[in-house]
């Protein structure tokens, strides 16, 4: 019966000397191998085990094991002679099951070797190639850096997670993660994706690792718009879904919403209230003043070369999602293709309550290449006593400022003084720092080279604004 060792047995904590440590554990004189290192694993240990025997010593089976994701190692009731692994569970209990038996004291003598991997993983169970698609099924699954449960966790993934495999054995996957190669539990690995869980708001969310981001971040998951929030019972078109994503280091625990402006079928064709109390617009734009209902999502600009606006307001979002996230912050994608169903009342209510800000990614109609302005709370006295506008207005101005600040400094090209006044639907609903951003217009360029550009400075201005 193979057994697993435990312990001080990373390759950085060796040395040429022979290392003496205790197990529980039975049996006789025994030699085995295994593989240690990070993910590219260049050494291994000769394990010498001295059996001292003791009174009512009992078959451990397989080791002191730990459970990879959220279920215990052994069952209540293991006695000596189970096979089962009896031990520290990764996922928040510890501890030997009930009625685990103790067995004897083993020395051990570890001598570490450098060798090839190739050699390596020879001493230990071999892998069969693999290049598939795997999914988590399982809550805090830990990747991680050598196929061994004392090996350092890379990261814990939950349901959902997406993963390349490379490598397979009934014991241990070799995974890619964020392009480094780890290892995973094989048993909480599926090959079909799971059902989406539900979450404590009643969203669907499911998590998995954001094959977009460039290593930057992670997918939480999707949300919904929870018809309990303030103001959701205001929206139309409301069955869509935003995507949540961490970033992968740094964090700076602030999440932005990225609104990527347009992009909902049908939007044009229904009409929402225009202020929470009724009011009038104090305003034109899309909508004339004095209307009270507006168009619940405009289907926006087609600039000079015929690209329409939802299709570069997309590409923005994703040029900006990839820097925020880069810089530490987490970000909720309202839109991450041509279409999603949620009206920008429904998007408002989303950022209010699952954001820090709200930032929405338009270009302006006209065709003079003016630059860029963020669309400011109109000075209108009644308008801004209304609510939720009263209590945020002043929000929404400094992180409109901020972000001009950052385009500046980004060297692109700003229209006027930064800012233009405009009553719009996503400000009247509006319960955290939020602005509607104009770009440029159709006569502006929006190469991707541009889009990096402004992506970077928008960055910048995020940063303006959460370090005042």
């Amino acid at each position: 019966m193979r057994k697993k060792a435990s312990g001080a047995d990373r390759p950085d904590r060796l040395s040429g000397n022979n290392r003496r440590i205790r197990l529980l554990a039975a049996g006789a004189v025994l030699s085995a191998a295994v593989a240690l290192g990070g993910c590219q694993g260049q050494r291994y240990e000769r394990i010498e085990l001295e059996t001292a025997a003791q009174d009512g010593a009992g078959e451990a089976g397989t080791g002191a094991g730990t459970e990879e994701a959220g279920q215990p190692g052994a069952a209540p009731g293991a006695g000596a002679g189970s096979g089962q692994a009896a031990g520290t569970e990764e996922a928040g209990q510890s501890g030997a099951a009930p009625g685990a038996a103790a067995g004897p004291e083993i020395s051990v003598t570890l001598e570490s070797s450098a060798v090839d991997f190739a050699s390596t993983m020879e001493t230990v169970q071999a892998m069969e190639s693999r290049d598939e698609t795997v999914y988590v099924n399982a809550t805090d699954l830990n990747i991680r850096k050598a196929p061994r449960t004392a090996a350092e966790v890379v990261t814990r993934l939950n349901t959902g997670a997406e993963l390349r495999r490379t490598g397979y054995n009934a014991e241990w996957s070799q995974v890619i993660y964020q392009n480094q190669q780890c290892y995973a539990a094989s048993r909480f690995l599926t090959t079909e994706k799971p059902q989406a869980q539900e979450n404590g708001n009643g969203n669907s969310a499911p998590a998995q690792a954001d094959s977009t981001s460039g290593g930057s971040g992670m997918l939480e998951g999707e949300a919904g718009l929870n018809p309990d929030w303030k103001y959701a019972g205001y929206a139309k078109i409301s069955s869509g879904k935003a995507m949540l994503y961490r970033a992968g280091s740094n964090r700076k625990n602030k999440v932005v919403c990225v609104n990527a402006g347009h992009g909902t079928s049908g939007g044009s064709s229904v009409k929402t209230q225009c202020h929470p109390d009724g009011t009038p617009k104090v305003t034109g734009g899309t909508t004339g003043a004095g209307a009270t209902s507006a168009v619940a999502v405009s289907g926006g600009m087609q600039f000079a070369d015929g690209t329409p606006e939802a299709k570069v307001t997309l590409a923005m979002a994703k040029a900006l999602k990839e820097k925020l996230l880069a810089r530490g912050y987490d970000v909720l994608m309202i839109r991450e293709s041509e279409d999603v169903q949620l009206d920008n009342i429904a998007r408002t209510v989303l950022a209010n309550n699952l954001a820090d800000c709200h930032i929405a990614l338009h270009w302006d109609s006209t065709s003079k290449d003016k630059g860029a302005f963020y669309m400011s709370v109109p000075n209108v006295a009644s308008y801004r006593a209304m609510e939720p506008v009263a209590s945020h207005w002043q929000e929404h101005h400094a992180l409109g400022d901020s972000l001009i600040a950052g385009l500046q400094g980004a060297g692109v090209k700003i229209f006027s003084n930064g800012k233009m006044e405009m009553d719009l639907t996503q400000t009247s609903y509006s319960t955290v720092p939020s602005v509607d951003i104009e770009l440029g217009d159709k006569a502006s360029d929006h190469s991707a080279a541009t889009l990096d550009k402004l992506a970077g400075g928008l960055a910048d201005g995020v940063e303006l604004f959460f370090g005042r």
